[in-house]
């Protein structure tokens, strides 16, 4: 935005540093990131909707708050993606603007994960990845790598942004692939949209554990959605082998980690997260005891690693649950950066940030689904449908 200089209006002081396009235009990104802040900011004058209209300026907008976006909401992954808003007014989402059209999304098509602004989906008939920018509505197709075995293997994936980039993206793949259930290994290659190209196969060999079990299942990596800690993606492994499979994307290396004790014994669910401080954490819901346990892996000066029990969270005294009403407590999917948990309850689905403890009852309901938060910079007015969007917000303020 360099072109508009100092741009100062007649009897205004020649020192107002307002009057400096270009100070202005810093002042105007550290709004808040949420979707009613543009809008608001544009009504304000006609020169403040200039700066805030300016090719570009959404997208510095977006790239300033990349690190700490609103949660808009969720896609239900067995819904057709439909995506449900939970801010409330004035930043609430016009419903069924998120709306994912692909001509190959069918039955057999599977998304695998929703990060930094972008949707990651699995078109099985075509071999193909799919990254969806929900925002602005373009679509890139990958073809999957060769060495993924889609007909015998569970595939699961990744996607995100380097730092400071909003235009290029990188696609992480992985599997647990091999024709011995004692003889497991995963894979993993990783796609450059600034490249165009797949990077190098990497694999490492998944312990085999013996069980008394008669049902033999082999090693996969599950379809939630990974998290991303510091320089590593981690996905949940199930199967044979309980555990958790890391990537790091700086290494370009595979590791499974082992859990700190049973994670699927009856009564139970959890989810990988960022820990408190950082790092590796797991979030474990117990329906014995309706508590949520925050564990963290810790790693000493020597290289060994440990898991401890950072924090438990009462949930019968935090949530208007009777005790007539505790039941079945299923994780429904988890919000990394803004740190909340979808929890499936009797009385409905409730979002609760981990941190401060405030949730919301978002609908009643006795399906069980998949969900992946969508946390993303978007302001009403910036983008395809905008007009109609700011309306919606500025009518519902």
């Amino acid at each position: 935005m360099s072109s508009r200089r100092r741009r100062r209006h007649a009897g205004s002081p020649a020192s107002a540093p307002l009057d400096d396009d270009d100070l202005l235009c810093e002042i105007l990104l550290r709004l808040p990131p949420e979707p009613s802040s543009l809008p608001r900011a544009s009504l304000v004058c006609k020169r403040w909707r200039r700066l805030v209209s300016y090719p570009g300026f959404f997208r510095r907008f977006r790239l300033h708050h990349r690190r700490n976006p609103s949660l808009l909401g969720f896609f239900d992954r067995f819904n057709g993606l439909s995506f449900l808003p939970t801010l409330g007014a004035p930043n609430r989402v016009p419903h069924g603007r998120f709306s994912f059209h692909c001509d190959d999304f069918d039955s057999c098509s599977m998304s695998l994960g929703c990060r930094h602004g972008l949707m990651l989906i699995f078109l099985r008939k075509r071999l193909q990845v799919l990254v969806w920018d929900p925002v602005t509505g373009d679509q890139h197709r990958i073809a999957i790598p060769a060495a993924f075995d889609t007909e015998k293997t569970l595939i699961n994936g990744a996607v995100l942004r380097a730092a400071g980039d909003v235009e290029n993206f990188q696609v992480v793949l992985v599997a647990a692939d091999g024709d011995d259930e004692q003889h497991i290994q995963a894979l993993a290659c990783v796609y450059s949209s600034k490249t165009g190209l797949w990077g190098n196969l990497v694999s490492t060999p998944i312990p085999y554990q013996a069980s008394d079990s008669p049902y033999r299942i082999p090693t996969m990596v599950n379809t939630d959605d990974a998290v991303l800690a510091g320089d590593s993606l981690y996905w949940k492994l199930t199967g044979n082998m309980v555990g958790i499979l890391e990537f790091d994307l700086e290494k370009q290396s595979l590791a499974v980690i082992r859990m700190p004790l049973d994670m699927y014994g009856q009564g139970k669910c959890f989810t990988v997260m960022r820990a408190e401080g950082g790092g590796l954490g797991l979030l474990v819901v117990l329906n014995s005891d309706y508590t949520a346990q925050l564990w963290k892996r810790k790693i000493d000066c020597d290289g060994g690693a440990s898991w401890g029990l950072a924090r438990t969270i009462e949930l019968d005294k935090l949530l208007p649950i009777k005790p007539e009403e505790k039941g079945l407590l299923v994780i429904l999917g988890f919000a990394e950066q803004n740190n909340v948990v979808f929890l499936w309850t009797v009385i409905g689905v409730l979002m609760i940030q981990l941190e401060s403890l405030e949730f919301k009852n978002l609908y009643k309901t006795m399906i069980f689904s998949y969900y992946h938060p969508f946390e993303s910079v978007y302001s009403a007015g910036t983008s395809v449908s905008g007009g109609r969007d700011r309306a919606e917000l500025l009518v519902n303020k």
